[in-house]
């Protein structure tokens, strides 16, 4: 039976004692299960604009966030939203059933934006690398679908070998059922906490070792092994990642996920796994969130080559990323490549002029102390170098310019300048190991001269990632110190090793001894816009930890304290989410979602068929369950005012203010229809209302005749509309009252107020929501008097939002003193800001108002929250 049906019983019914105990009993019972739905939907309510808030927040770029928080939050706020209609056609007794086919269609519109696009037709589970070309990199990854497609198209040498696709790895997954696990995982873990990656990481990794790969992928795998071994006897592998979306434009992965080296027959099934595993490295999980990149929409694909007995390795880039746009760069060592990708070498550095490919315009050759070369045991092994071989360059002028030539034909392919890595072997032939486009707008910015009164600390190194930042010193030597990088600090390492790109995004600059611009985290610092100084000798010794520095990495120096002057070159740090494939289907989901068209309840489009978001049916939800909470102007002489509805009295005044107690609000069991404050247990509610009366409130100043209409300026000197008085002008005002939670409606002076507050033992649950809207004069000076209210919430904590006239302000997780002062401060604005607008006519008058607030709501909390007001 619902509540209006009940009350009516009564006076159907029987008038006897025990029909009307009878009756009552259903009231109340009625009454009850109204408090629990309406109650239950502001609570939803509440859920809901949080969830959005976050989401906003995201799209500012001012957190960090994966796929996997997308749709988290959108879940949670459909969810709530639906509970929200669900408990608003409770109250009314079905009279909102449009609601249900507005939120299913909107969230199948969300839902189409943000669900995992799992379905794939199973392609090959493994290819032979000379079969396969570009067309094939949805099925191989970008890299090795790249050198492929070098071989077949421009014929350069690639090693042998074979790939395991992305068929084999969505196999090696649904076999295991680890899709859904992992994104449990990911979902309950905070991205933003480096010390949860962490643990997640390791955990993921534990799983995906700890699954077997299924048979037909076990014999595949083999198959080719097999062939590639009758072909190459003593057949080692480099077993090396190519997920999906490695390598593409924006977005390298550089260094982010694993590679092995001098891999035998035994080890292959083991080692494969390793490198699907190192999707979940800490480096490349950060990576992605930093990048904005969908976990699930990374399938690993893993490249088994032939290795390569190298001489020489290195890395070429087709235009210097980070100096003149004139040559190419050539950056080699003694025997494999890896030593320059991971930073843990110094460099030959040869510049190759783009338009004399002939011509050696410059070379540096570093001293080196090693080469690194594959050993059958170890993988590989460093061998040290005698000092003549320290020497003498890895390359020959000829040979430099070969791979200045090659890198230059890779780009006029491709139409983007490369980052081409390479190996000579011993009988001196160049092959290519892979190719990939360099970010857009590389390139060193114009170095400033030393500004007058600076202090040189060092100088020297290359400029790995151009720019200039400012930050306390902080030096990581191992992998624990990365947990303590704080925001802003400028990181000193030693070796610029891939391992430290997790917290390249919290980082303001980056400073090596050792490692050049090849280098993978060169290329992460160069993505993520870090400035970053390598081979910077002495570095360690000379920056002291928590010492204000400039890095200057145009100019290669640091200069001690900030040098404003330099920080104008600054690139933006940390994530940059725009354009990335997470923030693109939020920007889609959010549409759906964040917008609010339904604001004036008084409009004939504030209806259910008009909803278009999920704010929209949110507003629509909690402005129509006030009212079918509050209608209570035909029960005034029903059991109901008797028992749970009661007008308030105040020092002798029957005021025009009535409160109905959901459940434990009232002190005592109240008969007569009036109640007095100190027979209310709500501190919540005492709060506000003493905030309302704190100060009398003496109308709008700063008026004259001539800024009023004439109903307004007759409103404005009616003392009847006093809080105190037994007005018969306003309109009927409701406090909804438990004993930790108050909910008021009311009008004032010609705009409309709620206020609902929860003010309890759990901080994480007590939070206030504020709405006003309306007013009597122009939108223009109702916007001034928005304003500087806003100004003045802002400023006392609250997180506010305006829209035209209305206003909506937020504060969460609350410590109950601090709720109560808070309320305290709402009363009086609910006051105090009474026809206001009117007496706004200017900028200075704007001003004037805020700074008068500002002195009431001091003197207000001075005198602290009273436990009763009577």
């Amino acid at each position: 039976m619902g509540f209006i049906d009940a009350v009516k019983n009564v006076f159907a019914g029987s008038r006897d004692k025990e029909g009307l105990e009878r009756q009552e009993e259903n009231i109340r019972r009625a009454f009850k299960n109204r408090c629990t739905h309406f109650k239950a939907l502001l609570s939803a309510n509440k859920r809901a604009l949080y969830a959005m808030s976050s989401l906003e927040e995201a799209m500012r770029g001012e957190r960090l966030f994966g796929m996997s928080f997308v749709r988290a939050r959108c879940t949670t706020i459909t969810a709530n939203v639906f509970n929200m209609v669900r408990y608003l056609n409770a109250l009314s007794d079905n009279g909102y059933p449009v609601l249900f086919e507005r939120i299913t269609e909107i969230g199948q519109r969300i839902s189409e934006i943000t669900a995992p696009k799992t379905e794939f037709s199973l392609g090959p589970l493994v290819l032979a690398l000379d079969k396969v070309d570009y067309s094939l990199a949805h099925e191989t990854g970008a890299k090795m679908a790249s050198l492929g497609d070098l071989r077949q198209r421009i014929g350069v040498t690639i090693p042998q070998g074979f790939v395991v696709t992305a068929s084999g790895y969505r196999r090696f997954i649904q076999a295991n059922d680890l899709q859904e696990e992992i994104n449990r995982r990911i979902q309950i873990t905070d991205l933003g906490k480096l010390d949860a990656v962490f643990a997640l990481s390791s955990s993921l990794q534990q799983l995906i070792m700890s699954s077997p790969f299924p048979d037909d992928l076990t014999d595949e795998i083999m198959a080719h092994y097999r062939v590639l071994a009758e072909q190459n006897p003593g057949l080692r592998l480099a077993v090396r990642s190519s997920a999906i979306g490695e390598d593409a434009l924006g977005a390298s992965y550089a260094g982010q996920y694993r590679s092995e080296l001098n891999i035998a027959e035994e080890s292959l099934l083991d080692t494969i796994k390793e490198v699907i595993a190192s999707k979940y490295d800490v480096t490349a999980m950060s990576y992605r969130t930093n990048r904005g990149i969908p976990d699930d929409e990374v399938p690993m694909c893993v490249g088994c080559l032939k290795m390569v007995e190298a001489e020489a390795g290195g890395v070429v880039y087709s235009l210097d990323p980070t100096g003149s746009h004139d040559h190419a760069v050539v950056c080699a060592v003694p025997g494999l490549p890896k030593a320059v990708v991971d930073g843990s070498a110094d460099l030959d550095v040869f510049h190759v002029a783009r338009s004399l490919p002939h011509t050696i315009s410059k070379r540096e050759i570093a001293r080196k102390t090693f080469r690194i070369e594959s050993a059958p045991e170890e993988g590989t092994v460093k061998v040290p170098l005698t000092p003549e071989q320290a020497d003498l360059p890895c390359l020959n002028d000829a040979q430099a310019i070969e791979l200045a030539v090659i890198a230059l034909g890779f780009e006029v392919f491709y139409g983007k300048p490369q980052d081409v890595e390479w190996a000579i072997d011993r009988e001196g032939d160049i092959i290519i190991l892979q190719s990939r486009a360099l970010p857009d707008g590389v390139g060193r910015l114009h170095s400033l001269p030393l500004p007058e009164g600076a202090t040189l600390l060092l100088e020297g190194g290359v400029c790995a990632s151009p720019g200039a930042g400012v930050g306390p010193v902080f030096h990581i030597r191992r992998n624990a110190d990365m947990l303590r990088v704080s925001a802003g600090a400028v990181l000193v390492v030693e070796h610029a090793y891939a391992r430290w790109a997790p917290v390249l995004s919290r980082a303001s600059a980056i400073v090596s001894e050792h490692g050049g611009t090849a280098g993978h985290l060169a290329s992460v610092a160069r993505e993520y816009g870090i400035p970053a100084i390598f081979g910077l000798s002495n570095a360690a010794a000379t920056l002291q930890e928590d010492d204000l520095v400039t890095i200057d990495a145009d100019s290669t120096r640091v200069l001690q304290g900030r040098v404003e002057e330099l920080l104008v070159a600054r690139k933006k740090n940390g994530a940059d989410f725009s354009g990335s494939p997470v923030h693109n289907l939020l920007t889609q989901a959010v549409k759906h979602i964040v917008p609010l068209n339904l604001i004036d309840p008084e409009s004939p489009e504030f209806a259910p068929e008009h909803c278009r978001t999920l704010h929209d049916i949110t507003r629509f939800c909690h402005e129509k369950s006030v009212e079918e909470m509050f209608r209570m102007d035909a029960l005034e002489d029903s059991l109901f005012a008797d028992r749970y509805g009661k007008q308030l009295k105040y020092k002798g005044s029957k005021l025009q203010y009535f409160v109905v107690n959901m459940e434990n609000g009232f002190c005592e069991d109240v008969r007569d229809k009036y109640i007095e404050l100190h027979q209310i247990c709500c501190p919540p509610m005492h709060a506000l209302w003493q905030g309302m009366l704190a100060i009398p409130w003496a109308g709008p100043t700063g008026t004259t005749a001539k800024g009023f209409l004439s109903l307004v300026a007759e409103s404005a000197g009616n003392r009847e509309l006093e809080i105190t008085s037994a007005s018969t002008r306003m309109v009927r005002n409701y406090f909804l009252v438990d004993r930790d939670y108050c909910n008021l409606q009311a009008s004032f002076g010609y705009h409309f107020c709620t206020v609902e507050a929860q003010a309890g033992e759990a901080t994480q649950e007590n939070y206030i929501n504020f709405h006003f809207k309306g007013g009597a004069a122009n939108m223009a000076r109702r916007l001034m008097r928005i304003n500087a209210m806003a100004d003045v919430l802002i400023e006392n904590g609250f997180i506010v939002d305006v829209k035209e006239d209305a206003l909506s302000a937020r504060a969460e997780e609350l410590e109950a003193s601090d709720a109560l002062e808070l309320l305290l401060v709402l009363g009086y604005l609910l006051i105090h800001t009474r026809q206001m607008d009117a007496a706004m006519h200017g900028e200075d008058s704007r001003v004037a108002f805020a700074d008068g607030l500002r002195k009431g709501i001091a003197n207000v909390l001075a005198t602290g929250v009273a436990g009763n007001t009577d």
